[in-house]
């Protein structure tokens, strides 16, 4: 895309890439692609990737999460007359579904869908106004052939249904939008912080991690451990943007623009507070803005700091808008101070700094 810059151009790439929960290859193989040379690159069992950048090989381990996987859907039937039923991977509003355009992909293909229900105007008057349950809902491949679906098509049980969306930038150019930032946002915080890293000089070892399956039980948060071993955690992820009408500052504060969000708690992790403070400590002396937010889902830190006897661990995020649906909204400025804040605390954690964590 004319007029985007290489940290752009990533994200481009990684959102409109496919990866739901357990499918998240492609994602995997920009990961690896764009850390090579980086450091030791590693995948554990069920698919989650780790580079290892090493500072000092003497000093603690510091992880940095995010998971590649985004919400969608799979293949669960498809009628005689074509129509395909389906059940999500990971959390979906029913309301931002109907009429939005889907990637079906098959052994033969990538097929676009569109996401229909019942239509409203032969609905009795009292249906009209209630939401429509995914349940109800079908995917419409442009035929009434069942065969021309599953034999032309290719479609089987269990294929990844994914949001048709393209990357764009708006406004002065700093707000994209596009599916999926949610995680592949983290995803690019990772390689991106790995990047910043090279030539500089950090007394420890880092592991940049693409996690798999956050969206349905941090499962990929948990195996990943077992390699990085850390001393010390980073999950990152996406908040909430409150800064849209009908939202109230007590419900999310964070802003887009105004900085990256360090969460005070959230249905997963209540945050380290030794490693909490230090968060605000740096990002006060560096000038960085933080924001300060809670959100009630949950983060890949639910399960890292849980790992063996317990990992000082935050999640740290970019507020986005729209998440969880064909169309999510971040500032470019929240990312890039992201990944300033990040590199800045690896550079202060020697193993004096993580010794002083212990409560």
């Amino acid at each position: 895309m004319p007029g985007l810059d290489a940290r752009a151009n990533l994200l481009k790439e990684l959102t409109e890439a496919p990866g739901l929960p357990g499918y998240e290859h492609e994602i995997r193989a920009i990961f690896r692609r764009e850390t090579n040379g980086f450091g030791e690159i590693e995948q554990d069992g069920i698919g989650s990737i780790s580079c290892k950048k090493v500072g000092d090989d003497e000093g603690p381990s510091i992880m940095l999460a995010g998971h590649m996987d985004e919400v969608g859907w799979i293949v669960r039937h498809v009628s005689d007359d074509g129509f395909i039923k389906f059940s999500p991977l990971g959390g979906w509003w029913s309301q931002v579904m109907l009429a939005q355009r889907v990637n079906v992909y098959t052994r033969k293909g990538v097929f676009t869908g569109v996401i229909g229900s019942k239509p409203p105007h032969i609905l009795p008057a009292a249906e009209r106004g209630k939401v429509v349950e995914i349940t109800d809902m079908y995917i419409d491949m442009g035929t009434t052939d069942g065969k021309v679906v599953t034999e032309e098509m290719g479609v089987r049980i269990g294929d990844p249904i994914v949001p048709q969306s393209a990357f764009e930038a708006l406004g002065d150019g700093k707000v994209y939008v596009s599916k999926a930032f949610d995680n592949r946002m983290s995803v690019a915080t990772v390689i991106e912080t790995l990047r910043a890293l090279q030539g500089e000089e950090h007394p420890n070892v880092v592991y940049g991690v693409g996690t798999v399956m956050e969206e349905v039980g941090l499962r990929g948060a948990r195996t990943s451990s077992w390699i990085a071993n850390p001393d010390v955690a980073f999950s990152l992820d996406v908040s909430i943007a409150g800064d849209v009408p009908g939202v109230d500052k007590h419900q999310a504060t964070g802003k887009l623009g105004a900085g990256p969000v360090l969460l005070f708690y959230d249905n997963s992790i209540i945050p380290h507070l030794k490693l909490r403070d230090l968060v605000v400590e740096t990002a006060e002396s560096e000038g960085i803005p933080l924001q300060l937010d809670f959100v009630m889902g949950g983060t890949d830190g639910g399960a890292i700091h849980q790992h063996k006897s317990g990992v000082p661990t935050v999640t740290l995020c970019v507020p986005a808008r729209h998440i969880h649906s064909h169309t999510s909204m971040i500032h470019r400025d929240d990312y890039d101070r992201l990944i300033q804040l990040l590199t800045t605390l690896i550079k202060k954690l020697d193993r004096d700094a993580v010794n002083a964590l212990a409560y």
